[in-house]
This record gives C-alpha cells, sequence and structure tokens, in this order.
C-alpha cells in the first residue's frame, strides 16, 4: 500500500513557474513508476509526465514538452514536477499516481493522491 500526498500547488501569473512535490509513505517507493496528471473544470483526468523507477525513462504529454520536467528522489520517497512557462491551460486539479509500469494510462497506475489546484491567471 502506498499513500500519496501532493504539495505546492497555488496561483501564479502566465508565465510562471511552481514546483509540485508527491511525498509518498511505504518502503517500496522505489520500486514503483510515478505519474503526474491533471484533471480541470468539465474535463477528463489527463496524462503529464511520468518518470521509471531508475529514473531512466521518462514520459511527458505533448502539451507540457519543454516546459515541465519531471523528477523523484528515490531516499526522500518523493516525486516533483516542475512547471515553467505557465499557462492559464495548464490549470487543473494535479494528482500524484503510483503504478507499476511505465504508462501515459489511467489505469495502469494503482495508487493516487488527493490532488492539488494549480491555477494559472492571464
Amino acid at each position: 500500500q502506498v499513500q500519496l500526498v501532493e504539495s505546492g500547488g497555488g496561483l501564479v501569473q502566465a508565465g510562471g513557474s511552481l514546483r509540485l512535490s508527491c511525498a509518498a509513505s511505504g518502503r517500496t517507493f522505489s520500486s514503483y513508476t510515478m505519474g503526474w496528471f491533471r484533471q480541470a473544470p468539465g474535463k477528463e483526468r489527463e496524462f503529464v509526465a511520468a518518470i521509471s523507477w531508475s529514473r531512466d525513462n521518462t514520459y511527458y504529454a505533448d502539451s507540457v514538452k519543454g516546459r515541465f520536467t519531471i523528477s523523484r528522489d528515490n531516499a526522500k520517497n518523493t516525486v516533483y514536477l516542475q512547471m515553467n512557462s505557465l499557462k492559464p491551460e495548464d490549470t487543473a486539479v494535479y494528482y500524484c499516481a503510483a503504478g507499476y509500469r511505465l504508462s501515459v494510462y489511467k489505469p495502469d497506475y494503482n495508487y493516487w493522491g488527493q490532488g492539488i489546484q494549480v491555477t494559472v491567471s492571464s
């Protein structure tokens, strides 16, 4: 069992930056693929980024490539999402997730955080 808690969200102006953190409980954090998803009002939850347990592989949604960076610190049981050049369309609730395979699909993730709001003003 893994429990995930996101932090670092908030309100930022367009062009600004935020760094989200996701702290995981459990001794097996390093064996999980970690992902970030987001859900805007009235829209489905969508994939943002993912990182393998070894940090060797990362995936990004086309909409965030070149602006967002996912990383992890297995010693701290924490995964990060550095978000730069933020746009109003990045406004959403961001969710951290843990799974057993590197994937862009929600069903491949077994554990989810409660989500954190990111609002980008124009």
